[in-house]
């Protein structure tokens, strides 16, 4: 579907020109038994994802033991990956199972913003959980001092205003390009560079604006973790250990990112951007959880413990 539009829009020679009102969605794939097959195996993905990462929250949240920096930071990042999952994955999952796989033009946008929100904040946010592990190693005389609730809270808050920022400057860049067709974007949602293949204008400012935040945003957090573990190691190596479950974490984040955003434009294959894409937004999201818990014996101890509370709890309840 499209509308007309006076405005010639960036780079439109033409008085008048149609502006689309939908995007299709190609998905992964096309074939209908391959798509009941990717229903079966991504609703459990989706489902284990909210249950891991709500469990992560409640138990940071009631666990005395557990109100310390880094399970404050933990319960955010938690926090984001059910709202960066829950923005792309049901509508992934609908579009599983039906003919006309369209998003609307304000809910394409939609989409768009609220990722790069929640993926610009979770770099910021993995670069707050490097620093409290920096200070809890190499300064633990310091380390309540330093890192106390003010500074936790300023440092949650700065992530997401830095990705939000993020978020606002690339969504309105994307906005202003006039999209008079085609509207069939080769994606399972509405991702930037993907949107942007469709603009019927010269999107070179666009991708220079890309490559640009890529640097800042992914980049700069990135190498500062690295900094960060390097001190860490020099520092002190049995130590090392306890980081472990935030490095798995870390690799697995900005080795996607950096996959899909770094690369020159001319080097973009449709499927293994899909491929990056599915799994920072969809299948680092569950990991994150098992990450965290299974390497952590703070985590596992609260989980048990409420567990026990809960049973008991019943228990009392059916007498």
């Amino acid at each position: 579907m499209y509308f007309h539009l006076q405005n010639p829009g960036i780079g439109m020679n033409m008085l008048n020109y149609t502006q689309v009102e939908e995007f299709i969605l190609l998905g992964l794939t096309n074939l209908p038994n391959i798509q009941i097959i990717l229903f079966v195996i991504f609703l459990p993905c989706y489902i284990i994802s909210l249950k891991g990462n709500i469990a992560i929250i409640i138990i940071c949240r009631i666990n005395s033991t557990l109100h310390t920096p880094m399970y404050f930071f933990l319960s955010h990042l938690s926090f984001l990956d059910i709202w960066h999952t829950s923005v792309i994955v049901p509508v992934m999952l609908i579009h599983f199972l039906s003919i006309k796989k369209s998003i609307s033009f304000a809910g394409c946008a939609s989409q768009m913003f609220i990722h790069l929100s929640l993926g610009g904040t979770e770099c910021y946010l993995l670069l707050s959980m490097a620093y409290d592990r920096y200070v809890a190693i190499c300064a633990p005389l310091h380390y309540t001092t330093i890192m106390h609730p003010g500074l936790c809270i300023k440092m949650a808050a700065g992530s997401w205003i830095g990705g939000i920022l993020n978020s606002v400057i690339h969504t309105v860049f994307a906005l202003q390009l006039p999209f008079c067709g085609p509207n069939v974007i080769n994606h399972f949602f509405c991702e930037v560079p993907s949107v942007l293949e469709l603009a019927c204008a010269d999107t070179s400012v666009n991708k220079t604006v890309i490559f640009f935040f890529a640097m800042l945003v992914v980049m700069g957090p990135f190498f500062l973790i690295l900094i960060t573990y390097g001190y860490i190691i020099s520092s002190i190596r049995k130590a090392f250990s306890t980081c472990a479950s935030h490095i798995i974490v870390v690799f697995l984040f900005y080795g996607t990112i950096i996959f899909m955003y770094m690369r020159p434009g001319s080097t973009h294959v449709v499927n293994q951007d899909k491929m990056a894409s599915l799994f920072y937004s969809v299948i680092a999201p569950m990991l994150n959880p098992l990450i965290y818990t299974l390497r952590n014996k703070d985590v596992i101890g609260a989980f048990m413990d409420l567990t026990r509370r809960t049973i008991v709890s019943d228990k009392g309840y059916g007498h």
